[in-house]
């Protein structure tokens, strides 16, 4: 590992040094946490929608330790508003939406056919039982009342049913965009938010979101402002005052029941699917709400949250008790409390059921057992573990870094040459074209050409979101499944609760899946922890790869991934540190790099080389750096609406997802992007929110991608949220070169040696455990 002195105008590429996301504690330092959900545009932070990420989870993370920080930003917009507009042709954002919808609509039909007794409970006491007493009223129809909150009588636990076959979602079709809201309901909208002092530009969100009435239900009930993604609460209490007068007050139950829906929201921006009872009771306390029990039960009767009790595990150790004492004991098992938003908890409890079935079946017999066990007999090490475990399992977990992605391509070929519809799928367009040249480079697949000319197109690789949207992949059988017999889904921690439900009961009865990826880096944008709670649920089998990265940068990537941030040997300046004193510095020093040091002395292009920075704001942040570097890199006006052809954007047609790519034109239909090697078209008001330059870019959105030359940017006042996770995946991006611009001193040391990633609340495990045989 070389550094550079700090005198040296003109030096070479210099050193690593540590990268970070900012929480709570560094609002005042970057402004802009780095989750991966906040939209790509700009602007978009305007009156009611005004908040920095930070502050939109601080009310759930200081009462729930470990919740992560996350992005909500004005600008940031709910699934349907992303979808984008196509003149007789659906985009892929809206056919992803789509196919999300009708998985929805198939949980939901799901939860109207449970409708069995609450299982646990009955030693429940206080405001755990009210609880449990309200959803019950409710499971029968009733509005809860006083008497209701009393001891619940025991209720009948219910076996856990066996995994059934449910009908599959199937591929959206083309059609027409949904209509804009009326005219007229928009400017009846936009005149209650006149009254109340609240920008007029969200009438139309409001109007979407509320549907028919939305002004009536608007100033019946000003907290509804709440279900707009970017506005606060001190927003929506100062609405509430201007509309209701002496009306308005704190203990309102209206007020309440809409707080309580929006921590529930921010935990799901934060990765959790559910939150302690503790934790949102506290919550809504800190935020002046008198009776907060009574704002969840509100939210409970109303149907805007679910609540559940997930028995603990028994301490392993504990001495062993009688039959009498056994059953005594049972009885008295200790649970937790849990409410979440029933979107996520029903994905959840899908995508347990879906698992749950893999695990439990026997895969389709392609191939005989002598042909896997040849195929593995001309494989090596663990490609070998990895091909006995697929030949006889529905569901097997695959780990590694970057260079054990060779296994599932040989896993790929293999199963391809045994007469297997085998697919791959990856978290974006990068990781798939990187993937399609491994498979060429590995060894073809028995359908594939053997052409010089081939294109990743060609292979059997999509992206996730493609292959759900039915823009890429076999697409789908006449029941609706995909028409594959293995999926070997890469970057698995990439998936979230919702994405993860969509493949496997997507998957065709008696199919293999395969989850591959690193475990070390950032989890999902999205709510849950899909690939970690599996790898802690031990269902199935587990192959960990033993290829490690080479070089120095797999060197330095491979000890931060044990917490051990290591100097290497880097002879050929694979590694180099650039100490920096403020973000002045930080940012002249890190265009001196793309621009001109890494070219000349690594010779990396500056196309090629990536700036990853903490967050989206603050002096150092992906705003400042890219404007610094479109003033070198591609200078000029900014006619199109910001950006001009061959400006490096990236593109991020719904929350959590990152396309890159660079602009070619703009034209009365929108702007249009060239995200690799596709033609993406924005519509012209959705460019300020969809749309950001990316030259620089945070880890989130880097996730799943690879470039030759990497640039990490440390600011000073990031230190405090560093995490070994961020610092893993942002200096795991590069292939050839790293360069790290330092100013955090030894917070980089301490944060990979102390700063694991921090926990998120999911059900997961506890729903697998009773369906899995054996379990």
């Amino acid at each position: 590992m070389s550094t550079e002195p700090e005198t040296t105008e003109d030096a070479e590429p210099g050193t690593p040094g540590a990268d970070s996301t900012p929480g709570p504690a560094d609002r005042a330092g970057t402004g802009e946490a780095d989750t991966g959900q906040e939209p790509a545009a700009e602007g978009g932070d305007a009156g009611a929608g005004q908040t920095s990420d930070a502050e939109s989870t601080e009310a759930v993370t200081e009462q729930a330790p470990g919740a992560q920080s996350a992005e909500a930003g004005a600008g940031q917009t709910s699934d349907a508003e992303s979808a984008e507009a196509g003149a007789g042709q659906v985009s892929e954002a809206e056919a992803e939406l789509r196919a999300q919808q009708a998985e929805r609509e198939r949980i939901e039909q799901r939860k109207a056919e449970k409708k069995a007794p609450i299982e646990s409970g009955t030693k429940l006491s206080g405001k755990a039982a009210d609880l449990l007493a309200a959803v019950r009223a409710v499971e029968s129809g009733e509005k809860p009342v006083a008497t209701v909150f009393e001891e619940p009588r025991p209720a009948a636990r219910r076996s856990a049913p066996e995994p059934e076959r449910r009908p599959r979602p199937m591929a959206p079709e083309p059609v027409a965009s949904p209509a804009a809201p009326a005219p007229e309901a928009v400017q009846a909208v936009r005149q209650v938010l006149a009254e109340g002092g609240a920008p007029e530009a969200l009438a139309p969100q409001i109007t979407a979101v509320l549907g028919e009435g939305a002004d009536e239900q608007l100033r019946a009930d000003p907290w509804q402002l709440l279900r707009i993604p970017g506005v606060r609460p001190e927003q929506a209490d100062g609405f509430a005052r201007a509309l209701l007068g002496a009306e308005c007050g704190p203990d309102d139950e209206r007020r309440g029941r809409a707080l309580t829906g929006w921590l529930l929201e921010q935990a799901a921006l934060a990765g959790h699917t559910a939150l302690e009872m503790p934790a949102l009771l506290a919550a809504l306390a800190q935020r002046g709400v008198p009776e907060p029990d009574s704002a969840v039960r509100d939210a409970i009767a109303e149907g805007e949250a679910l609540v559940f009790q997930d028995a603990l595990e028994v301490k392993a150790g504990a001495p062993a008790r009688s039959d009498e004492e056994g059953a005594e004991e049972d009885e008295e098992r200790p649970v937790r409390v849990l409410v979440g938003l029933e979107r996520y908890a029903l994905a959840e409890e899908s995508l347990a059921d879906g698992l749950a079935r893999l695990v439990n079946s026997v895969p389709k017999q392609d191939g005989s057992a002598e042909d896997w066990e040849r195929a593995a007999a001309a494989a090596q090490g663990s490609t070998a573990e990895l091909i006995r475990a697929v030949a006889g399992q529905g569901l097997v977990l695959h780990t590694g870094g970057e260079a054990s992605l060779a296994e599932p391509a040989a896993l790929l070929n293999a199963a391809r040459s045994l007469g297997l519809r085998a697919w791959a799928a990856t978290h974006g367009p990068i990781g798939r074209n990187r993937f399609a040249a491994l498979l060429r480079r590995s060894g073809q697949a028995a359908d594939v050409s053997e052409r010089a000319d081939e294109t990743p197109a060609e292979y059997p690789v999509a992206t996730v979101s493609g292959l759900l949207a039915g823009l890429e992949g076999p697409g789908r059988d006449a029941d609706g499944a995909l028409d594959l017999d293995l999926l070997v889904v890469l970057d698995a921690p990439q998936l979230d609760v919702e994405a993860a439900a969509l493949l496997t009961e997507s998957l065709p009865d008696g199919a293999r899946l395969v989850l591959a990826g690193d475990p070390a880096v950032l989890w999902s944008v999205g709510p849950g922890r899909v690939f970690a709670d599996l790898l802690a649920a031990r269902i199935c089998p587990q192959v960990a790869s033993r290829r490690p990265d080479p070089g120095p940068l797999g060197e330095l990537v491979s000890g931060i991934g044990i917490g051990e941030l290591n100097q290497v040997e880097a002879p050929g300046k694979e590694v180099v540190i650039v100490p920096v004193r403020d973000a002045g510095e930080a940012v002249h020093r890190t265009v001196q790099l793309v621009v001109d040091s890494v070219p000349r002395a690594i010779g990396v292009p500056a196309e090629e080389t990536q700036v990853i920075t903490p967050g989206h704001g603050g002096a150092v942040g992906t705003r400042a750096l890219n404007a610094a570097l479109k003033e070198r890199l591609n200078p000029g006006p900014g006619r199109f609406g910001g950006f001009d052809p061959g400006d490096r954007i990236v593109h991020s047609p719904v929350p959590g997802r990152a396309l890159q790519g660079r602009v070619v034109t703009a034209d009365g239909e929108g702007l249009h992007l060239s995200c690799e090697g596709e033609t993406v078209v924005v519509p012209r008001e959705r460019v300020e929110q969809s749309v950001r330059h990316g030259w620089a870019l945070t880890a989130h959105q880097a996730v799943g991608s690879r470039w030759p030359a990497v640039v990490v940017v440390l600011p000073g006042d990031a230190a405090q949220a560093l995490s070994r996770p961020w610092v893993y995946t942002a200096f795991g991006r590069a292939d050839r070169h790293l360069s790290v611009v330092h100013g955090v001193e030894q917070a980089l040391a301490r944060a990979v040696a102390e700063i694991p990633a921090k926990p998120r609340t999911t059900r997961l495990p506890v729903l697998l455990a009773p369906q899995v045989s054996g379990a």
